[in-house]
């Protein structure tokens, strides 16, 4: 159960560096990106509000919050107790 609690906390640590190396930046998406090429590739001109792009973008730009550091937390952990019993 351990485990499981180290892997949910370095995944709330990793995250904002990870959403900024993915190209999600508190001046929007970078250029050049992977975050950008998606958006180009998939969404075009319109991100819908609610998606998982649109809440990427505002985690990078605002950072993650309270509810954004739960959600990874319990699910990186949640797996990773879940793989452990296996």
């Amino acid at each position: 159960m351990a485990l499981a609690g180290v892997a949910g906390a370095a995944a709330v640590v990793a995250a904002p560096a990870v959403l900024t190396a993915a190209g999600f930046t508190s001046a929007g998406v970078a250029a050049g990106s992977l975050a950008a090429a998606t958006q180009s590739a998939v969404y075009g001109g319109y991100v819908a509000s609610g998606s998982a792009f649109a809440l990427a973008q505002s985690a990078g730009a605002a950072g993650i919050g309270a509810k954004g550091a739960a959600a990874i937390f319990t699910t990186v952990g949640g797996t990773t107790l879940y793989a452990k019993e296996d």
